[in-house]
């Protein structure tokens, strides 16, 4: 069964109040169907693995799900989850760019999320 759960305890997981704001505001703006924004993991080359967030017209018993009475809600899969310990979800927006960031992602073991061997010399 799916938990509500506060930012604190979200596995490891923190969102900062820009990428919470945009969320809100995006699921806002959104159709009906769309209850979450889903943060996914997708499987990755010499540099580690791909980070991003999508809709989510369900949220499943597995998931883990951050949301409140403001309209914010984030859902995570166990997989995805375990790729994200330590990690912060920021969103910047500059006048050129406005992204949702993946900071600090495999601090809390320690890694980087890129083998240093692409474009190396042999």
């Amino acid at each position: 069964m799916n938990q509500n759960i506060d930012e604190s305890v979200f596995s490891g997981i923190s969102v900062t109040p820009a990428a919470r704001s945009k969320i809100t505001e995006l699921l806002a703006n959104a159709d009906e169907s769309q209850s979450a924004v889903r943060v996914f993991v997708s499987g990755g080359g010499c540099g580690g693995m791909s980070y991003g967030m999508t809709f989510a017209e369900s949220v499943s018993d597995k998931d883990q799900l951050m949301k409140d009475e403001d309209g914010f809600a984030l859902t995570i899969d166990p997989v995805a989850l375990s790729y994200l310990q330590g990690a912060e979800i920021d969103f910047q927006d500059s006048d050129v760019n406005a992204t949702f960031v993946f900071n600090n992602v495999f601090q809390a073991v320690g890694g980087s999320g890129a083998c240093g061997g692409c474009g190396g010399a042999h």
